[in-house]
């Protein structure tokens, strides 16, 4: 066994030597289009990722990189520089978890009312008819799965920590109805995302699905599961409401390993057709569920014999794609992007999620790598 421990801590200090708030180098969506810095989801992986890491190895870059990120986007007031919370988009609340981390770590006030600020979309999210968040203002009507790790987590912390666990039950419901909307019963995996009023291009006019299981979808899925049972084993009263979630996130997990490559320990971008000569090893959803694995092996969700799972698609990854180009690290095997409408050559084929590109170096890959790199520490370190 390859021993990757010390490979991606110079790795990662090799990624934050080389970036600055204005400049992540990992947003490479950002990087191309030439736009400014903006509150996103993308560095919020990153920097929810190296506060995770701090917790572990309790090196002050990790923490000071994190605040100093985050700061430069938060004014006193608590408002937050580029982010609309009437924009009702779900992806920008994914950067604002990074907020409660960093209000207990360093006491910053402001911190605390940024908080609220998000939360102030979340009161007023536009809704489908089953009562699920729309995924944006821009897509009315539809759930993606994507949405449910950008959202709920952090509706849960809110909730937790500043709201007596009010709304407990309508997390756990939104959860519910994907389990019943979204998941195909003939394999336990799930459809990357539905549209209540069936009026998209993209889907089902009868069951209003999209076309396939990808992979990076599914891992968010699985993420926002996990994350959110974690927060619920915070309150013994919330115990129901984890069961409940757990019984749904162990069918996912049974449902993806028959899937996982014996050889790799990875898992193909559209999960279902591995056969396909034109599917590929995708490296975002498979470090996702790497983490997701291992992290539910440690809080008891899963069974530790599963551990094994979770370890080899962190293998696989590195062995995959960790290499050294010109002196430096890179990750590779990580797709851009993909979505759903806006655009008719987003159609939600098995072309399409083909078409996407495929880079290196990009925050969707390295963040949930850095997040089983954490699992893994958490293990060797016990």
């Amino acid at each position: 066994m390859h021993d990757y421990r010390e490979i991606l801590s110079n790795y990662i200090d090799q990624l934050l030597d080389k970036s600055t708030p204005q400049a992540p180098v990992w947003n490479i969506e950002r990087v191309r289009s030439g736009e400014p810095p903006s509150w996103n989801y993308v560095d919020g992986c990153m920097v929810n990722a190296l506060l995770e890491l701090y917790t572990i190895k309790k090196e002050e870059a990790y923490l000071a990189f994190a605040d100093g990120f985050v700061d430069s986007f938060v004014s006193e007031d608590g408002k937050i520089r580029s982010y609309d919370p009437e924009e009702y988009n779900l992806d920008n609340i994914n950067a604002g978890k990074t907020l409660f981390e960093l209000y207990k770590l360093t006491g910053k006030e402001k911190y605390r009312k940024a908080i609220d600020t998000v939360y102030s979309q979340i009161e007023r999210q536009p809704r489908t008819r089953e009562r699920n968040f729309w995924h944006k203002k821009i897509y009315p009507d539809q759930i993606w799965l994507d949405g449910l790790y950008m959202g709920l987590p952090f509706y849960a912390l809110y909730e937790l920590n500043y709201n007596r666990c009010k709304n407990i039950e309508d997390i756990y419901n939104q959860f519910q109805n994907v389990y019943k909307l979204m998941r195909n019963p003939q394999n336990g995996l799930y459809y990357h995302a539905y549209d209540s009023s069936r009026q998209s291009f993209w889907c089902d006019k009868k069951t209003g699905l999209s076309g396939n299981a990808w992979l990076r979808a599914l891992g968010w899925y699985a993420m926002a599961l996990i994350d959110t049972i974690d927060i619920f084993c915070k309150k013994s009263e919330l115990d129901p409401y984890r069961e409940g979630l757990s019984l749904i996130y162990r069918e996912l997990i049974d449902a993806m390993l028959p899937y996982q490559s014996r050889e790799s320990g990875m898992w193909c971008q559209v999960v279902n057709f591995p056969e396909i000569k034109q599917n590929y090893f995708e490296t975002s959803g498979t470090a996702i569920f790497a983490y997701a694995i291992m992290k539910s092996v440690r809080l008891g969700i899963l069974p530790e014999e599963y551990y094994e799972a979770g370890f080899r698609a962190f293998e696989g990854t590195c062995k995959r794609y960790l290499s050294v180009k010109n002196g430096e690290l890179r990750l590779g095997g990580i797709c851009l992007v993909a979505g759903l409408g806006n655009k008719e050559m987003r159609e939600g084929t098995f072309g399409y999620y083909m078409r996407e590109p495929v880079v290196e170096n990009e925050a969707k890959g390295i963040a949930p790598l850095i997040l089983a790199y954490t699992e893994v520490l958490r293990t060797f370190m016990c």
